[in-house]
């Protein structure tokens, strides 16, 4: 069970925060806006590492996701901190890396559900979301069929469990 606040937070978590994360927050911020629930679900992504601090997404991941109409463009890299583990009522990481990561980060204070991303997937037979960065085109293009089921089932999820 999720436990929610007055307004839910998802954070979405890869380890550099320019291609799964960002890609994830996109697909899920227009899925939770044509929804009209803009007020109600807070959304933002970030990653375990911060090698690429104040990026934008990498281009791979943008051009596939404006092909199906997600635009990633306003999206920046961040690094995970401390007050994420407060803020955010569920940090759902890509892979089992992130996630035991994560986990060693939250500190006793953490309120903060953290879980992998897939679990919310009704029909991946994966765990996690595959690290498309070295591939090419192909390796986005899955990241995101795989991204968009994960996501609709996490917004399923969230609106039968705590919205009205």
């Amino acid at each position: 069970m999720i436990e929610i606040k007055e307004k839910t937070s998802v954070l979405f978590v890869c380890m550099g925060n320019i291609c799964r994360s960002p890609t994830a927050e996109g697909v899920f911020r227009k899925l939770v806006a044509d929804a009209g629930l803009d007020e109600q679900i807070h959304v933002e992504s970030a990653g375990t590492h911060a090698y690429h601090t104040q990026e934008p997404p990498d281009r791979r991941a943008q051009a596939a996701a404006e092909r199906r109409g997600f635009n990633l463009s306003g999206i920046r890299a961040r690094r995970v901190s401390e007050n994420d583990f407060v803020q955010f009522d569920l940090i759902l990481a890509m892979d089992n890396l992130n996630l035991v990561t994560l986990q060693d980060r939250a500190g006793e204070d953490s309120t903060s559900s953290i879980r992998l991303f897939l679990e919310f997937s009704e029909t991946a037979r994966e765990t996690e979301v595959p690290d498309p960065y070295y591939g090419g085109t192909a390796g986005f293009e899955r990241v995101l069929d795989i991204v968009e089921v994960a996501a609709e089932g996490l917004l399923r999820k969230i609106r039968k469990e705590h919205l009205p």
